[in-house]
């Protein structure tokens, strides 16, 4: 037997973790105007429609600004006349390699970082040699 499509899943801790739910404009302003009748409480609404008390409360924002309303959705997302006057050119992987080459020739090999007791920071970059670093290091930890 197949699960229905719309089945939620849910991770070990109970969260859901199915595809998100859309709600239509006509939804949500239902769902806003159910909360405003004397008596009701938006976490109740919320609960019988299983959703989250908040989401009620932003699209009760949406609501008082007129944003929910039908001509806003059809007015929020207006067309605009477009004319392409010239290809936009994307740098292609052998100038990102380019430029990765370029970079590593400005930046050393490695950088090494010791930190003394909080009052001394030792920072070399580039190869660090073996006998020098060792001096170094048996100065700044005898001070």
């Amino acid at each position: 037997m197949d699960a229905p499509v719309n089945a939620r899943s849910t991770d070990v801790l109970g969260r859901r973790s199915g595809p998100r739910r859309r709600y239509s404009v006509a939804e949500k302003r239902a769902i806003v105007e159910e909360t405003q009748a004397r008596g009701a409480s938006v976490p109740e609404v919320a609960q019988r429609h299983g959703i989250n008390h908040n989401l009620i409360f932003g699209w009760r924002r949406l609501y008082q600004q007129g944003l929910l309303s039908a001509q806003a959705a059809v007015a929020s997302a207006p067309l605009l006349p477009v004319k392409i006057s010239s290809p936009t050119v994307v740098p292609g992987a052998s100038a990102v390699a380019k430029m990765a080459r370029r970079r590593r020739r400005r930046d050393p090999e490695g950088t090494i970082e010791i930190e003394f007791a909080g009052k001394v920071r030792l920072v070399i970059r580039g190869v660090a040699d073996r006998v020098t670093l060792e001096r170094v290091i048996a100065v700044l930890s005898a001070r």
